[in-house]
């Protein structure tokens, strides 16, 4: 490996520098949901000021997912080939101008575009942060240090409501781009001045070609399913997409330096937790989303109270998710999940009921009941994915993993988006339409619970992991 400067868990970077990777690594896991949670709760705000639909508001948070899952796979192999840690800084600073961007974007349409360029530089981090924290810790430690940076995305979905509806109501919903700004920069001045060692771990060339039609392809296809019933004449670029990820699949096969290595799916533990990871993601990322718009429009809180409701289901995945993480470096990490799985598909029902009618104490049990499934799933499926690869694929694995979860969360969206289209069409989401968006809710949280069925079969068909 000409020129590759490799850091491995036997030759880690010892005491306060493995240390800072660990902090690092876990704060710039809590960045992203908690701008997502708070931007959840700010929804309604910024679209009264900016004049949104119901479909554009959607558009402002998928645009972010569809950017951050289109350039994920591209930046891990990237990672691999010139260096984790490099490339993490380099998104750190670029996420840190995009929030920037958003918080002095002038229109909705504005918005849209620049959330798309923020989701793009966030997946430098998504890419390299686990691979960077996994190529530090030994195995047999794993399990843990997956489930404390679990822990801090969770900590995010907690903090991000109350605070997001704090800057919303004292300073607007612009300051909570500002503060996204402020910390992305510190957490790439920390891993650049403060993190000497390097993770370069594979050799060959950089798949320029495939990483292009992988990012168009993948990119179009979500856009088009978002836009299916919003805008008829995007049917046609479905085909158009599918079509180009065949052929990117087929240049994978046999590309000298493949983009993804196809192999890599041989393994099912591999394949299926990451077929798992889609299917729950799919059905729960919209849950915050359409209780936040619940408790607001339906209930009437503001969104400080809002806020604070929608706290409960990531405090438990808080809680839960570090020691999820160390069950499963000694237990079975399906049958943890796979009970995890159960526990949210039960929780989703629940709200079913809650969204056609209730208060915000019925709302409290099955978002408790969400979130803990939640915890005991995804620690225990990052261990099970990360395991399943090699070292040299370690961006790759963290990239592929990170994309089934973004694809999952933008195609939870889809479906909130066929539904706003089907129930409120270009209608903006208020008080008058509250009946409305009850009515959206109750359909969406039991496709969601229908999914997580689906999911827990994923789960239970990976077998066991191997462990070396």
């Amino acid at each position: 490996m000409a020129g590759a400067a490799v850091v491995n868990a036997r030759h880690a970077p010892a005491g306060g520098e493995g240390q800072r990777v660990l902090l690092l690594v876990a704060v710039s896991s809590f960045l992203v949901p908690a701008m997502g949670s708070a931007l959840n709760v700010a929804m309604p705000t910024l679209g009264r000021e900016l004049g949104a639909s119901a479909v554009t508001l959607n558009w402002i948070v998928g645009a972010y997912l569809v950017a951050s899952a289109s350039f994920l796979l591209p930046f891990g192999r990237l990672a691999d080939l010139v260096g984790r840690r490099r490339v993490f800084v380099a998104g750190m600073f670029a996420h840190a101008l995009a929030s920037l961007g958003c918080a002095l974007a002038p229109s909705a349409p504005a918005l849209v575009v620049v959330r798309f360029l923020q989701g793009a530089s966030a997946a430098f981090g998504f890419a390299t942060g686990m691979a960077i924290l996994i190529s530090v810790v030994p195995v047999t430690s794993r399990g843990k240090a997956l489930g404390i940076a679990t822990g801090a995305v969770y900590a995010g979905l907690t903090v991000g409501p109350v605070v997001g509806g704090f800057l919303t109501q004292h300073l607007g919903w612009r300051a909570i781009f500002l503060a996204s700004a402020a910390v992305s920069a510190a957490v790439g001045l920390g891993m650049r001045l403060g993190v000497r060692g390097e993770w370069r771990q594979a050799d060959g060339r950089f798949d320029l070609v495939g990483a292009a039609a992988y990012t168009l392809s993948l990119a179009t296809l979500m856009a088009s399913l978002s836009a299916w019933r919003a805008l008829g004449r995007g049917r046609w670029l479905l085909p158009l997409a599918v079509a180009g990820l065949v052929l990117f699949l087929v240049r994978q096969a046999s590309a000298p330096s493949p983009l993804l290595d196809l192999a890599l799916f041989r393994n099912p533990v591999f394949a299926f937790s990451n077929v798992a990871a889609l299917i729950h993601y799919a059905a729960t990322f919209g849950v915050s989303f359409l209780i936040s718009l619940h408790l607001q429009i339906v209930l009437g809180l503001g969104p400080q109270a809002a806020g604070f409701v929608l706290l409960t289901q990531p405090a438990v995945m808080t809680v839960l998710s570090p020691l999820a993480g160390w069950v499963s470096d000694r237990l079975e990490p399906r049958l943890v999940a796979s009970a995890g799985m159960l526990l949210t598909s039960a929780g989703l029902v629940a709200l079913s009921a809650v969204a056609a009618g209730g208060g915000v104490t019925r709302v409290v049990a099955p978002l408790l009941l969400v979130g803990a499934g939640f915890g005991l799933f995804s620690s225990p499926n990052t261990n099970a994915v990360m395991s399943a690869v090699e070292r040299a694929h370690y961006g790759v694995g963290s990239a592929t993993l990170s994309t089934m979860r973004l694809v999952g969360q933008a195609a939870s969206l889809v479906v909130v988006a066929l539904l706003f289209s089907h129930f409120f069409g270009s209608e903006p989401v208020s008080t008058a339409s509250a009946a409305t968006l009850v009515r959206s809710n109750h359909v969406a949280f039991l496709l969601f619970a229908a999914l997580c069925g689906l999911g827990t079969a994923a789960s239970l068909a990976r077998g066991r992991m191997h462990r070396g």
